[in-house]
């Protein structure tokens, strides 16, 4: 199996732990991100909310979706992050740096090894957040969509390839700097250990893997958790201004947003994604590293 194929495949086990752990977390946020001001008081009103009113099974609510979307996604995004690691450790070799095998990469280069990998992703990340957000958000008593699938075809049917890919500049944005500075601070702590301890990358203990993890991902949320909140406005307001929408674009969305509901408005949710993060991260990174170590010995 080449190396690329290894990646893809261990960025799958990474997606699937992250959507199983992280769903339930995902769908209190986003509702939070939504709803009109004043809806929910906190987090545990609107979890509790959810479960009184939809019943626990609603807590995984458009899961099919990011299953095998995210799935997709977390394999685009190492399979994408370590061939960009490779690159730069080959010009490293060549120019005498980053140690033998010239892995020890830079912050920099890091930094646009994680730049890299969100982008890549955001091509696929775009969409599958856009459906499952819509599933997420819609009435449970009188749904407009009966499923992922549904959703895809009567959205495309409607409005074509840009309802599917409705949201996604804000999308691109928040994927190129938000995993630039996920993958640096993961990379970062990981070359820390090695360095410190004068062991290699498959020496280092998964629990640490799921330690760095979570610390990755409060580093990524401290950075784009605002921008997270307009895309789910972006992605769940209507597609004209005959179904109801609100903002004529990204740039609108922030305007409106900031003059009718305030700074508070773009930290609305944040308590549960701050709760999500690290059993979601950590689980990702866990299911990668144990993954990857598993494809190097076969």
């Amino acid at each position: 199996m080449s190396s690329t194929a290894k990646d893809l495949t261990a960025g799958t086990a990474g997606g699937i732990a992250q959507v199983l752990v992280g769903q339930p977390f995902d769908i209190v946020k986003v509702r939070m991100q939504t709803a009109p001001a004043g809806t929910y008081s906190g987090m545990l009103h609107c979890a509790g909310g959810i479960l009184k009113n939809e019943g626990p099974l609603a807590f995984y609510k458009g899961t099919l979706t990011p299953l095998l979307g995210i799935g997709v996604c977390v394999s685009i995004q190492f399979g994408a992050l370590e061939y960009s690691k490779r690159y730069f450790a080959r010009q490293n070799v060549l120019n005498g740096r980053g140690g033998k095998d010239g892995m020890a990469l830079s912050s920099s280069q890091l930094f646009v090894s994680g730049m890299f990998a969100g982008l890549a992703n955001g091509v696929v990340s775009g969409p599958v957040e856009h459906i499952r957000i819509r599933l997420q958000t819609q009435s449970a008593t009188n749904p407009v969509y009966a499923g992922p699938f549904d959703a895809m075809k009567k959205i495309s049917s409607s409005y074509g390839i840009a309802g599917i890919y409705k949201g996604q500049v804000v999308t691109l944005w928040r994927e190129a700097l938000g995993y630039g500075i996920y993958f640096w601070a993961y990379e970062k702590l990981m070359q820390r250990e090695m360095a410190q301890k004068g062991i290699r990358r498959d020496q280092i203990n998964p629990s640490h893997a799921v330690l760095y993890g979570a610390a990755a991902g409060y580093a990524l949320w401290a950075v784009i958790y605002p921008i997270d909140m307009i895309k789910s406005r972006m992605q769940t307001d209507g597609f004209s201004a005959a179904d109801g929408q609100k903002y004529k674009s990204t740039l609108d969305c922030v305007r409106t947003v900031w003059r009718t509901e305030g700074l508070p408005a773009f930290t609305r949710g944040l308590g549960p994604t701050l709760i999500r993060s690290p059993f979601a991260n950590g689980a990702t990174f866990l299911g990668f590293e144990l993954a990857s170590r598993l494809l190097n010995n076969l």
